[in-house]
């Protein structure tokens, strides 16, 4: 693996798995991805593709404030991450499920 690729494995944290991604998922072929936070669209382009091995058509990205949470008396905060919608081109799919 080149160091363009490694690099680019560590773009892609985790795929965000929820009921609202999995209906977008069945609905417009858009997969939702936890991505690492100084990333841009086109390395979240390119590291869904050399992974996966399909076709993006289009990236969104967001990103995603932590909450403000209570431990006791004291007040915490969770980080702050990114988030990235991507929509497939046609007739290409991910499966995200191991048989």
């Amino acid at each position: 693996m080149s160091v363009i690729e490694s690099k680019l494995a560590n773009i892609l944290l985790a795929p965000v798995v929820s009921e609202k991604s999995s209906i977008s998922a069945e609905m417009a072929r858009q997969f939702v991805f936890k991505v690492h936070k100084m990333a841009t669209k086109k390395q979240i382009k390119n590291a869904v593709e050399m992974m996966f091995n399909v076709e993006v058509d289009s990236v969104h990205v967001l990103n995603v404030k932590g909450k403000v949470k209570r431990f006791g008396r004291s007040l915490g905060k969770r980080s702050d991450w990114k988030k990235a919608y991507v929509k497939l081109k046609q007739g290409h799919d991910i499966n995200f499920v191991r048989a």
